[in-house]
C-alpha cells in the first residue's frame, strides 16, 4: 500500500506533489496526468515533470473572474504545449450554468450542492474530481483506466488523487481510487 502525504496546511505544495506522483505514476503504470492551474504556473511545472505523459492541465474557463478574460497566460501555455502537454480550457463541470441560478436568484442547485459537499474533504479534493469529469467530457484522458489529478487550494497544488474518471453524465460512476495527499487542515 502508498504511503499518502498529509500536509498540515493548505497551500503551494506544488513541487513536492509533483514530484510524489510523478514517482506513483512510474511504480504503478498510471498515464494520465491532470493537473488544475489557473495561471498556467503549476501547469507549466508539470509539463517539466511529466515530459512524455498524457498530461492535460485544466484552467477556469474564460469570464471566471472577469468577463471575458481568461487568466491562462499565454506564454505559460505555449511551454506546456512545447512541452507536449495539452490545455483544456472548459466550462467547470460542478457549476456551469447553476452558478448563474445562485448569483441571480440566491438559490443552489444539486450540482453546487455536490460541489459544496467534496470541499468537506478539501478544496482540492472537489477540484480533481471537476477536472477528471471536465477531462474525461473533453475526451482527453480515457474512462476505462486510472489517471492522477492534481490540484490546490488557492494558489498551487496541494492535492492529488488517483481517479478512474467518468464523463459528466455518468458522474456516480467516477470513482476515487487512492489519496495520494491533501492538506490535513484546511
Amino acid at each position: 500500500m502508498s504511503k499518502i502525504i498529509y500536509f498540515e496546511k493548505c497551500g503551494d505544495h506544488t513541487e513536492e506533489v509533483l514530484e510524489f506522483c510523478k514517482k506513483f505514476a512510474e511504480e504503478n503504470g498510471v498515464k494520465d496526468i491532470v493537473v488544475a492551474s489557473t495561471t498556467g504556473k503549476t501547469g507549466l511545472r508539470a509539463s517539466e515533470i511529466f515530459k512524455g505523459y498524457n498530461l492535460v492541465i485544466v484552467t477556469h474557463c474564460a469570464g471566471f473572474r472577469e468577463a471575458g478574460r481568461l487568466e491562462l497566460k499565454e506564454e505559460y501555455r505555449q511551454v506546456i504545449e512545447g512541452n507536449g502537454g495539452k490545455v483544456l480550457v472548459a466550462t467547470h463541470a460542478l457549476s456551469g450554468v447553476e452558478r448563474a441560478f445562485r448569483k441571480k436568484f440566491d438559490t443552489i442547485g444539486p450540482v453546487e450542492i455536490i460541489a459544496n459537499a467534496l470541499k468537506c474533504f478539501g478544496e482540492g479534493t472537489k477540484v480533481c474530481i471537476e477536472i477528471a469529469l471536465m477531462a474525461a467530457d473533453a475526451g482527453l484522458v480515457p474512462v476505462d483506466r486510472d489517471i492522477i489529478c492534481v490540484a490546490g487550494t488557492g494558489s498551487g497544488a496541494d492535492t492529488a488523487l488517483l481517479i478512474r474518471p467518468a464523463n459528466s453524465m455518468n458522474f456516480f460512476d467516477l470513482k476515487v481510487k487512492r489519496v495520494l495527499c491533501k492538506p490535513a487542515n484546511f
